[in-house]
């Protein structure tokens, strides 16, 4: 949901430029029938750090339809909400914490 619109979106994500165990670029595509489409795609490295893993990532959206006119503002904060969701979810999932 991002402002008045709110939609469920088919995505497709794909991994490049992968460089194990220390970079990889995503890149995804969603529709969200008469909601628009979002594309994008982001950078991630992982570092070594003292207990654990250092996660970054940098990434870039495109947004088209009826969640263009919602403004940037909007959807930034909601980018941000779902992808520290995201990453708190895959942390948990990979430190073994999830069931």
């Amino acid at each position: 949901r991002v402002g008045p619109v709110s939609a469920k979106f088919k995505v497709k994500m794909t991994l490049s430029d992968i460089v194990a165990p220390q970079s990889y670029r995503l890149a995804f595509e969603g529709q969200g029938g008469v909601a628009g489409f979002a594309k994008g795609e982001a950078s991630v490295t992982l570092s070594p750090q003292e207990g654990g893993t250092r996660l970054a990532y940098a990434a870039n959206a495109m947004i088209g339809g009826k969640l263009a006119p919602v403004g940037s503002r909007l959807i930034d904060g909601v980018a941000k909400k779902i992808a520290g969701e995201f990453f708190t979810a895959f942390n948990a999932r990979v430190s073994g914490i999830a069931k």
